[in-house]
C-alpha cells in the first residue's frame, strides 16, 4: 500500500510559479512511474506529467516548456515545477504512482491551484 501527499497549491498571478511536491509512504518508491494529474471545473482528468522508475519524463503538449516533473528517490518524492502559469492551468492536481502494468496504482487527495489576478 502507497500513500500520497501533495502539498504546494495555492493562489498565483499569471506568469507566476508554484512547486508541487508529492510525498509517497511504503515501500519501493523508486520502481514506481510517478505521474501528475489534473482536473479542471467540469473537465475531465487529464495527464499533466509523468516520470518514470528509469527517469525518462512525457508531458501534456499544453505544458511542455513550462512544467518540470523530476523525482528524489531519497525521500520518496516527485515535484512538478511550474513556471509561466496560465489561467488555464487553474484546476485540482493530483499525484499518481503506477507499477506493474497498473496492476498496483495510488492517487493523492489532490491540492487546488489557481492561476488568477
Amino acid at each position: 500500500q502507497v500513500q500520497l501527499v501533495e502539498s504546494g497549491g495555492g493562489l498565483v498571478q499569471p506568469g507566476g510559479s508554484l512547486r508541487l511536491s508529492c510525498v509517497a509512504s511504503g515501500s519501493f518508491f523508486r520502481f514506481y512511474a510517478m505521474g501528475w494529474y489534473r482536473q479542471a471545473p467540469g473537465k475531465q482528468r487529464e495527464l499533466a506529467a509523468v516520470i518514470s522508475s528509469d527517469g525518462s519524463t512525457n508531458y501534456a503538449d499544453s505544458v511542455k516548456g513550462r512544467f518540470t516533473i523530476f523525482r528524489d528517490n531519497t525521500k520518496s518524492t516527485v515535484y512538478l515545477q511550474m513556471n509561466s502559469l496560465k489561467p488555464e492551468d487553474t484546476a485540482v492536481y493530483y499525484c499518481n504512482a503506477k507499477r506493474s502494468g497498473g496492476a498496483y496504482e495510488y492517487w493523492g487527495q489532490g491540492t487546488q491551484v489557481t492561476v488568477s489576478s
